[in-house]
């Protein structure tokens, strides 16, 4: 995958490519990156890169030309190296909403060029001539859009073939199946006076494999039932949701004040 980012500030995205995961991958060569500040595609002194809204209103508006002439670059370099048509998105909380199904469709792509935006916005016309996608890490504003590329971009690569040490680790993360994770424990066996469940320690794979899963439907109902209520479940899965309810003693409500509705 060839992910590239148009930023007024490159160094940002070193917090990502110098570390962890992200940091291996690249070095494996299983993605590759390139920055592109618009600052560099303009030629006065000041290096303007914005200015003021028509109609007036507080803050600036990124330009149109500086933006354009970046994905241009950004768009050759990945055609140069085999990419056809790079999708290029643009960070805005009015985006679609980023979540797995955006993440699956996404990572399905050879190439993107990411827009970090800053100010009030961009000029709308850039926005309906050069962009594909408009995405968004949630209902919130940020002061500029590196640190939800930044996001993307790591989204992107964990799921990339060959990136985690255990190929099943992004298939087992929450969301992977619509719900949130179940609960984790490692050594050792008792702390603070609490146990890591027999289950766990039984050998018997079906048997954790079950409790795990109920744990997931559990947890996903306590504190995302949103998730739930948007998936039919199946017979076992329905079984094994009850069988957590009756478990809590708290069949009737999720467990946290404040959050309504069940499967």
């Amino acid at each position: 995958m060839k992910f590239d980012a148009v930023t007024l500030f490159p160094e940002m995205f070193d917090a990502i490519l110098d570390f962890g995961v992200t940091r291996r991958a690249r070095e494996e060569g299983l993605f590759d990156f390139a920055a592109w500040n618009p600052r560099d595609f303009v030629a006065d002194n000041h290096r303007t890169v914005d200015d003021r809204p028509y109609g007036g209103g507080p803050g600036m508006v990124m330009l149109a030309g500086p933006l354009a002439a970046c994905i241009a670059a950004a768009v050759a370099r990945q055609q140069q190296g085999g990419v056809e048509r790079p999708l290029v998105v643009l960070m805005s909380p009015q985006g679609e909403r980023l979540g797995e199904p955006l993440v699956r469709e996404l990572s399905a792509q050879a190439g993107l060029v990411v827009i970090a935006g800053r100010y009030e916005g961009v000029d709308e016309r850039l926005v309906q001539e050069q962009v594909h996608r408009e995405v968004s890490i949630g209902d919130f504003v940020v002061s500029g859009g590196e640190l939800p590329a930044m996001m993307l971009l790591d989204c992107l690569v964990r799921r990339l073939p060959g990136c985690l040490g255990d190929a099943q680790s992004a298939t087992q993360d929450s969301f992977s199946e619509g719900l949130l994770d179940w609960p984790h424990y490692t050594r050792p066996e008792a702390w603070h006076g609490r146990q890591v469940p027999d289950v766990l320690m039984s050998g018997n794979h079906a048997a954790i494999a079950r409790w795990r899963r109920k744990q997931a439907l559990g947890r996903t109902w306590e504190r995302r039932p949103d998730l739930l209520q948007a998936r039919a479940l199946s017979k076992e899965d329905a079984q094994l949701l009850d069988e957590y309810r009756s478990e809590r003693g708290n069949d009737n409500k999720p467990a946290h004040p404040g959050l309504t509705g069940s499967a």
